[in-house]
């Protein structure tokens, strides 16, 4: 392995650890290290198995559980001509399964091979999160890349995620180059959307949802539609458009339902949006207390699993939301539901989903299992890289 002159420090593991790392995964755990270097958060090393054989370059960190994170299974530097050859990358992919789009994620951290680092285009506006200590170290790197490719007309950071203080990052949200807008307009599949960046959830938009959302669409036509956690109106102004009879979108937040209020207008759509708590709600849906009667419901609700160990709780909760909408609808209804999760496997969800339909008493069958849009491709040798699970059921 040729090394780079950046690294110096070398990361040894312990007997046994590197076959998953060998096999693609892209995360060295601190109790899988048999001897550490001193060094910084954010350090440039490599990482060598227990006899000594080289592995590849990883980006350190000393305090974190996530101890190193690989960025190349040889020598590299992450220097300027390695994050422009990245992004490059990254681009060049999107123009591929996004093509004529200006709207979607760009970088999708490590299964961009930049871990830690996440990038939204919206047009002209880059928007960036940026989740590691060897990410944040580099984020002018970044940003020269950026603006050499893309030319950008600003860059905003949006680094609020819980993940930073991991890193003992702190949380900041600013514009880092250019002009930033508070809300702009994008275009997703013939259909436009004022988007917020400075104040919106996550980056401003859900781009995973993307392809689920065009999935849909014939499965709209003459439906009475319910959109729970709807957010900027997405998945309700496309029922609206595709032909349902009657679209009703429901969040707890005032400025998420203003926002959903000016996409149906400016996509020439009925619909209604109301701040009212979705899953309150939906218990009233399920009891018959709504004058609004549903046959099909949208369930797209927030990660409710911060950590692996919140899991057995979030589980409940979301086969509580699950059962409730279920028995909500007619038979023949369609539901359809997400996770988003990493630590929601595809089996969990799909057996979560089967004690809800139980505990509904409402027999249903599986129309179709789908995942994250492919701007947000999932790493196969890691799990964590795929965490939207979606389904569409039929009451039968």
């Amino acid at each position: 392995m040729n090394q780079g002159p950046e690294t110096t420090a070398v990361v040894k593991l312990k007997p046994g650890q590197e076959k998953r790392v060998l096999g693609g995964h892209l995360w060295v755990f601190s109790n899988e290290i048999a001897q550490a270097p001193k060094a910084e958060p954010g350090d440039l090393v490599s990482v060598v198995a227990s006899n000594g054989r080289p592995i590849g370059t990883a980006l350190y960190h000393p305090h974190s559980l996530i101890a190193c994170r690989m960025l190349a299974f040889e020598g590299v530097e992450a220097d300027a001509a390695f994050f422009h050859k990245r992004l490059s990358a990254a681009i060049a992919y999107r123009d591929k399964v996004r093509p004529g789009e200006t709207a979607y994620r760009l970088c999708f951290g490590e299964s961009d091979g930049l871990p830690g680092l996440v990038i939204d285009r919206y047009g002209g506006v880059l928007v960036l999160q940026v989740l590691s200590a060897g990410m944040e170290r580099r984020l002018a790197l970044i940003e020269a890349a950026l603006e050499e490719l893309l030319k950008p007309q600003g860059i905003y950071l949006k680094n609020d995620h819980r993940a930073r203080a991991l890193e003992g990052l702190p949380a900041e949200c600013r514009v880092l180059c250019g002009s930033v807008p508070e809300k702009l307009q994008i275009t997703e599949g013939g259909l436009r959307f004022w988007t917020p960046l400075t104040e919106g959830q996550k980056t401003g938009f859900y781009f995973d949802q993307g392809e689920n959302r065009a999935f849909l669409r014939p499965y709209f036509k003459d439906r009475v539609v319910v959109d729970l956690y709807c957010y900027t109106g997405a998945f309700g102004i496309n029922a609206a458009k595709f032909g349902a009879k009657a679209v009703l979108g429901l969040d707890s937040s005032g400025p998420a339902i203003a926002l959903s209020r000016e996409n149906a207008a400016l996509n020439g759509v009925e619909a209604s949006f109301e701040e009212d708590d979705a899953e309150g709600a939906l218990q009233s849906f399920a009891q018959g207390k709504q004058p609004f009667k549903p046959d099909m419901i949208l369930l797209d609700p927030p990660s409710l699993v911060p950590a692996k160990k919140h899991l057995p709780k979030a589980l409940r909760q979301y086969g509580k939301l699950n059962s409730a909408a279920l028995r909500a609808l007619p038979r023949g209804g369609l539901l359809a539901t997400s996770t988003c999760s990493q630590h929601v496997t595809r089996e969990i969800f799909v057996q979560m989903l089967r004690f809800a339909q139980a505990a509904a008493q409402r027999p249903a069958r599986l129309i179709a299992l789908r995942g994250q849009a492919a701007d947000h491709p999932v790493l196969l040798a890691m799990p964590e890289t795929e965490y939207l699970h979606f389904a569409l059921l039929e009451v039968l």
